[in-house]
């Protein structure tokens, strides 16, 4: 089965049909977000959208954005525990934590994170000696942790609130509960899988040895913890009527979350935002849109301009200390003086 599988995969590849089906999957996510964005917005009074952000509590802004930064805080372990896992134990955690704040920050607002956080995570790294099939792990492992972390929350969520789906993808409540019941016997057969012996997937430099059956349990609760902390921030700006509850908000913000994130629009703008209107229909759109705003300020844009900082601080230091051991090396080895060289020139002149 599995070599089945791997035969279909590099099928698939060699004629590029899963690239393909990505860009179709992507744009036909776009077009359906903003033709649904198009008519949830038609109607909707701006002022009252401005009036209910001012009207937020500072507390419930300044809790937002605790969460916020509790969730940023748990990404930071998404790299350290993906470069521990390929055996770059000598890099510290500062940077891991440098490494996986910005590349999120940047890739979550440029969009496709895969390759804009690739980069900011490779100009890191390469100054501790990883290399780009290095950085490609790490992308891997701290993708992987991502997905199993999505994986539990949608499936246990959904499983306890199965309505809340149907909210979005417009399916039976009784299918979706089927659908996570599904998602969670894959979750609990892949760590058996991983639990019984090493697996590896990759071929050459590229292989990988995914992590066993503890490391992928911890895995999970990275990936919970993250979740949890940003749907708590979402929760915090939604309108406090009707009270559907944090479970309900938790799973269609993680689905509006993951069809934003197929979608690779920058921030899941327009995506993110039509499925949360869709999800959370009961409330006060004006409201609810004041919140999604806050939101975003909060996780998007603040952290952003905070990751271009932080590089380009970084950048300017890297330079000066280069710029430093340039000139020590001159004083260290200054070379010919000019007229010794000019003496010398006129010597070999003279031979000649």
């Amino acid at each position: 089965m599995l070599e089945a599988i791997r035969r279909a995969t590099s099928f698939l590849r060699e004629k590029q049909i899963l690239h393909k089906l990505g860009v179709v999957i992507s744009v036909a996510v776009i077009g359906i977000a903003c033709y649904v964005l198009y008519h949830m917005l038609r109607g909707i009074d701006f002022n009252e959208v401005l009036e209910a952000i001012k009207s937020t509590e500072p507390s419930q802004i300044a809790m937002a954005a605790l969460f916020v930064a509790a969730g940023y805080f748990t990404l930071t372990f998404y790299d350290l525990f993906a470069v521990r896992a390929i055996g770059h134990s000598h890099v510290p955690y500062r940077i891991n934590a440098l490494a996986a704040f910005t590349s999120y920050s940047i890739g979550h607002n440029v969009g496709a994170s895969v390759f804009t956080g690739g980069a900011v995570r490779y100009r890191i790294y390469s100054a501790y000696g990883l290399n780009a099939i290095d950085v490609a792990k790490i992308c891997f492992l701290a993708g992987l942790t991502f997905w199993l972390g999505n994986a539990a929350v949608l499936g246990l969520g959904i499983t306890y609130h199965p309505e809340a789906a149907a909210s979005i993808d417009q399916l039976p409540p009784w299918l979706n509960r089927t659908l996570a019941l599904m998602i969670i016997v894959a979750l609990i057969g892949y760590v058996v899988w991983v639990w019984t012996q090493p697996r590896v997937v990759g071929r050459g430099p590229w292989t990988v040895v995914l992590p066993g059956g503890p490391l992928t349990l911890l895995q999970i609760a990275i990936g919970i913890i993250d979740l949890g902390f940003c749907a708590l921030a979402m929760y915090v700006l939604v309108p406090d009527e009707p009270n559907l509850g944090f479970v309900v908000v938790a799973v269609i913000f993680v689905s509006a979350t993951l069809l934003g994130f197929a979608s690779h629009s920058p921030g899941g703008l327009g995506v993110f935002d039509a499925a949360m209107l869709v999800g959370l229909w009961q409330m006060d759109r004006e409201e609810l849109l004041g919140g999604m705003l806050l939101f975003r300020v909060l996780y998007y844009l603040s952290p952003f301009v905070i990751s271009v900082i932080l590089l380009t601080f970084r950048e300017v230091i890297i330079g000066a200390r280069s710029k430093r051991l340039q000139q020590a090396a001159l004083k260290l080895d200054p070379g010919p003086a000019p007229e010794a060289a000019y003496v010398r020139e006129r010597s070999d002149g003279a031979k000649s």
